[in-house]
């Protein structure tokens, strides 16, 4: 496992003692603004979601690996790899940091982890991100990751505010990490 784990983190598969915590990062509603979801999860779906995660990247075309700081054996946050393309080696990514473990570089590791598995062990070209403006500490962790701003997405996201733009952010294989 040596692409997922450095002398800090463990990057693993969910499992099914996973289903509280998911429950309460899935239904935290500040968080939805950053993504698609606009409506709570049941421990019903979280438990499916957890069943079909057994399919593989392959078939599901999504991966999610927790976050496990090994110190303290606690599960600090998550990592998504969505949208996966073979075709064309590239998915999307997006990651989840629990309030605590915040601020002190955990997500630059889990996201650094998470690349090198992504281009060394599934073979992706590049991985990319969208990034509301509003979302400063995102947008500032995956430049500090390498991830380049490709675009600007105009009016993409709709919020209670109007419409919001959305960075597009690649990170190429080939690229200084």
């Amino acid at each position: 496992m040596a692409f997922l784990e450095n002398e800090n983190l463990l990057l693993r598969a969910l499992e099914p003692e996973d289903l509280d915590i998911l429950y309460k990062w899935e239904n935290n509603a500040e968080l939805w603004k950053f993504g698609s979801t606009l409506t709570p999860y049941s421990k019903f779906a979280l438990r499916d979601y957890l069943t079909d995660s057994l399919q593989g990247i392959v078939y599901t075309r999504q991966l999610r690996l927790m976050a496990v700081e090994k110190k303290s054996r606690a599960t600090i946050g998550t990592v998504d790899l969505f949208d996966y393309d073979p075709i064309h080696q590239r998915a999307g990514i997006g990651i989840l940091v629990d309030t605590p473990y915040r601020h002190n570089g955990l997500g630059t590791e889990i996201l650094r982890l998470t690349a090198e598995y992504a281009f060394n062990v599934l073979h992706l070209n590049q991985l990319y991100a969208y990034i509301p403006l509003s979302n400063t500490i995102s947008f500032n962790l995956l430049c500090k990751c390498g991830y380049e701003q490709a675009g600007l997405l105009k009016s993409w996201l709709k919020t209670s505010a109007g419409f919001e733009d959305v960075h597009l952010m690649q990170l190429m294989k080939d690229s200084d990490k």
